[in-house]
């Protein structure tokens, strides 16, 4: 195989995809790793066009990153997902094999994991989740992992909650399901993990308790959100969605071009910059 015919390519994929970073993080892993001849676009790409432009892609793809609303419906087009992406029915990485095979992977889930533990979270008693969507549930896959005991999910509707029950009971995690309207009990526990929209948490900023635990906020950008703020301010420890964008993208870096391990301080530094800059 030559350098020219290699596999070196690979993309993110979604609607609307102009404000990821994921091509910052994946460039900044190829230049520390030194493969120059590897190249990482972004495509906008919704799920009616998907079916289109995977069976679209050469020999020169290696692999793709997808991000909302195209988790779910890549699914039909591989030939095999993993056990984790099984788990939580949501794929976010696609690596194509030489042979030409599509499997699919969640790195979401042990990218969480991996931002919890940097962080010292190892074990917990008890969590709350804020919200119930897509990262709800994978947030629930984790906490299956690292979480002891029950895990309260605090929801909008009651349609929500049966869904978190759900996968409570399919990931194995002990979910109760509260109201919104009592969100601010959930920052008493001693993780608190924050999956919704920016702004939706702003009224929980002055309920945060004088000691609290640790809050992973999922979002990245505005960042800090005001409830990360209040937080800090509390000297509570945080963790954000730019942490869980890099541990997971690791995680894409090294099955994608089969080299371990991926730079994860270069990685952190490209998105941290480009963040600033926005």
């Amino acid at each position: 195989m030559t350098s020219t015919d290699r596999r070196h390519r690979a993309a993110v994929l979604g609607s609307p995809i102009a404000h990821s970073l994921s091509p910052v993080l994946h460039r900044a892993a190829y230049a520390e790793l030194g493969l120059d001849d590897w190249s990482y676009d972004r495509f906008d790409v919704d799920e009616a066009a998907l079916p289109g432009f995977v069976e679209g892609l050469d020999s020169s793809w290696a692999g793709l990153s997808l991000t909302m609303p195209l988790k779910r419906a890549i699914i039909p087009l591989l030939d095999s997902i993993s056990e984790t992406a099984s788990s939580v029915e949501a794929v976010n990485t696609v690596v194509l094999t030489e042979g030409g095979r599509r499997t699919g992977d969640n790195t979401d889930i042990p990218g969480m994991i991996a931002a919890l533990r940097e962080r010292g979270v190892e074990k917990t008693e008890s969590a709350a989740v804020l919200g119930a969507g897509a990262t709800a549930s994978s947030a629930l896959a984790a906490l299956s992992q690292i979480c002891t005991g029950p895990v309260t999910a605090y929801v909008r509707s009651r349609e929500r909650g049966d869904e978190m029950r759900g996968w409570g009971e399919r990931l194995g995690v002990d979910v109760h399901i509260a109201d919104w309207a009592e969100a601010e009990q959930a920052l008493h526990a001693p993780l608190v993990i924050a999956t919704t929209p920016a702004g939706a948490t702003d009224g929980l900023m002055d309920a945060v308790p004088e000691r609290p635990g640790t809050l992973f906020d999922v979002l990245y950008e505005p960042w800090p959100t005001g409830l990360a703020s209040a937080w800090e301010s509390h000297s509570g420890a945080v963790i954000g969605g730019l942490d869980l964008l890099v541990h997971q993208a690791v995680l894409q870096v090294e099955q994608m071009t089969g080299r371990s391990p991926a730079p994860l301080a270069a990685m952190r530094q490209a998105g941290e910059q480009a963040l600033a800059a926005r």
